[in-house]
């Protein structure tokens, strides 16, 4: 039987949901985003309830999802997220006993803090897995902030953990492969099996996607008319939930370019560091497929660069690879919306 899930996420630039009705073949309903102002968030963490209530209730009214019911998708810096291994026992004993064992790990006192275990491997009455520990006031106030927006969080899940389930729709059985998914301020690495996440590090790096190249002109050109431009460009995307960014912006992704930016070349360096690391440790099989998503994939020659630097095979993906959808998504949102549509994966599609 068919039910709609929605996936939310909450970034520094925008608000984003994606409306799925699952079954034999899942659909996208619905889906939209809208661009957040300065200042009012950071990912997966709110600096301004108000505002960001606001583009909520504004994003529901224009993309016409028929549920106020989510699952909140986070992932940032400030979540702490690293292998652990622990005596094997009953999931129910395991969620009480891991604050007092793990407590001398965490950032902030065990009672500040939401905390989670993803067991991936057991063996000799051992389990190992990833440990993870958010603040608990920053996720209360994700929470706070989507209930003034009269929208219900039903489960809260860490962003790569989504990704690693919607890595079945890509890999082959037995694969090992890495999902690198690069948004404006964030890139995500999940080195996954059969959709258990291995290995999981979170890159805090802003690169130079349109959105932010598109602010950085507005900032400095102020009363030219491009703040105005630019909304004009996003309107319509407002208007039916779909980016009104062009195709051309995925093609670009691909063209080659004689050497990447900066910002590129860092996070090349550091997706290729945690690969290395990754392959290394015990009983890992190499990766041998990188599958890249998000909006750092339409800036030019991102393709080319990591697919030369790396050295395996690099795979882009959008969400309309993945799912049906009723209404076309276009642009950098088809980028960005594939870590949105992860956040439901699993949940019956």
């Amino acid at each position: 039987m068919s039910r709609t899930v929605i996936g939310l996420e909450i970034t520094e630039e925008f608000v984003r949901a994606v409306e799925v009705r699952t079954g034999r073949v899942p659909t996208v309903l619905a889906s939209g985003f809208v661009r957040l102002a300065p200042d009012v968030a950071r990912d997966s963490e709110v600096l301004d309830e108000e505002s960001v209530a606001i583009a909520v209730r504004q994003l529901w009214a224009q993309a016409g999802f028929k549920s106020r019911n989510v699952i909140l998708g986070i992932g940032s810096r400030r979540i702490l997220v690293r292998e652990y291994t622990t005596q094997a026992m009953r999931p129910d004993l395991l969620r009480q006993a891991l604050p007092f064992q793990v407590q001398d790990l965490l950032p902030v006192p065990v009672d500040q803090a939401v905390i989670d275990f993803y067991p991936a491997t057991e063996a000799n009455g051992q389990v190992s897995g990833l440990l993870v520990a958010a603040v608990a006031e920053t996720v209360e106030g994700l929470i706070s902030t989507l209930g003034k927006a009269k929208v219900n969080v039903d489960q809260v899940d860490l962003l790569p953990f989504g990704l690693a389930r919607l890595s079945t729709a890509l890999a082959e059985p037995g694969e090992t492969v890495a999902m690198v998914h690069i948004t404006d301020h964030t890139t995500y690495v999940v080195v996954t099996l059969d959709g258990v996440p291995r290995f999981v590090r979170i890159i805090p790096i802003s690169v130079p996607t349109s959105t932010l190249r598109a602010r950085d002109a507005a900032a400095e050109q102020e009363g030219d008319g491009i703040v105005d431009e630019f909304h004009e460009m996003l309107q319509p995307a407002m208007a039916n939930g779909a980016p009104a960014l062009t195709r051309a912006a995925m093609r670009v992704g691909n063209a080659p370019a004689s050497a990447p930016e900066p910002e590129i070349a860092d996070l090349i360096t550091r997706v290729g560091s945690t690969l290395q690391f990754a392959n290394a440790r015990p009983d890992a099989t190499s990766v041998r497929t990188v599958h890249i998503s998000g909006s750092g994939l339409a800036i030019p020659g991102v393709h080319a660069a990591f697919a030369q630097s790396l050295g395996v095979r690099v795979m882009p993906v959008n969400i309309n690879a993945l799912v049906k959808s009723k209404h076309p998504i276009e642009g950098e949102f088809a980028l960005d919306a594939v870590g949105t549509l992860s956040i439901v994966f699993g949940e019956g599609i």
